[in-house]
């Protein structure tokens, strides 16, 4: 399941960073990382940019971005 799905509330484990490259490498100094909690807080009205929580703060990423990250099932 990708991040990009997940509903406001809803919280998961980080499986697998996707992407290549530079892409790659920004998302994961940003802590995403694999086994890291993530949690969905909110969505701008058409659904881009998602605000998550992560490693105790808040962080606004786009859609296309959290396309890359995979997270485990419920």
């Amino acid at each position: 399941m990708k991040l990009s799905e997940l509903k406001i509330g809803s919280s998961r484990k980080i499986t697998k960073v996707g992407g290549v490259g530079v892409m790659r490498h920004r998302l994961l100094e940003m802590g995403i990382i694999p086994g890291t909690m993530v949690a969905i807080t909110k969505r701008a009205p058409l659904g881009d940019p998602i605000q998550i929580h992560i490693r105790g703060y808040e962080l606004s990423i786009r859609k296309e971005d959290a396309e890359l990250i995979e997270v485990g099932e419920e």
